[in-house]
């Protein structure tokens, strides 16, 4: 995946920080065409996404923001949303590796409970977990955490990333604690006005990054 001069690899993790309005999820849109780009271009195997239908090429990235949007349906649409065929117990292997089995099983209905749109009736971390929990059930080669584990303890963090890691995947994180620099590559530091620079992660303050 090349993004003017910037390529990112199949299995290679970046974090993209900054200070508030440098933007950082802007880049994240670009990737999935929620904007395009005015000058350049952005491309996946040497093809210009601007080829690529919207369709096919969402089912090529898939993306969590810090506030997942939830429908109002079961848990289990819920997660299967990225794959309307995907079976139970996939469903259920889903949410397991996305720890959010414990707290599903609790509900009234389980799986089968429905959440009100948005997922107002379940905490942050709850409707981050059911996010991810899609991004589990998705064969996505290129995947976007725009500040998607915010409200999840560390433990929970380090373990999901571990998991991410695994797939062989382009992994592109916005946002970063300093707990999870061991997990990244690079890192994209942005300083506004198009200006940015690409530094090994290794050899990144992220304790003196605003993000």
């Amino acid at each position: 995946m090349l993004f003017r001069s910037l390529s990112i690899s199949a299995g290679e993790t970046i974090a993209i920080v900054g200070m508030t309005g440098s933007g950082k999820s802007t880049v994240a849109r670009l990737l999935t065409r929620f904007y395009d780009v005015n000058s350049g271009s952005i491309l996946i195997d040497d093809v210009d996404i601007k080829r690529i239908q919207l369709h096919s090429l969402r089912q090529q990235i898939g993306i969590v923001f810090d506030e997942p949007f939830l429908f109002s349906t079961s848990v289990s649409e819920n997660i299967s949303y990225g794959k309307p065929d995907a079976s139970e117990a996939e469903i259920i292997e889903a949410a397991r590796k996305a720890q959010a089995l414990g707290f599903i099983t609790d509900l009234e209905s389980g799986f089968s409970t429905v959440v009100r749109e948005r997922g107002y009736t379940l905490s942050g971390g709850q409707r981050q977990r059911i996010a991810l929990a899609r991004l589990f059930l998705s064969s996505s080669p290129i995947l976007i955490l725009d500040e998607a584990t915010s409200a999840l303890d560390i433990k929970t963090e380090h373990y999901l990333y571990n998991l991410l890691k695994e797939r062989n995947i382009a992994l592109v994180s916005v946002g970063h604690r300093p707990t999870l620099k061991s997990f990244h590559d690079n890192v994209l530091e942005l300083s506004g006005k198009g200006n940015w620079s690409l530094i090994p992660s290794n050899n990144f303050d992220f304790n003196s990054s605003a993000n």
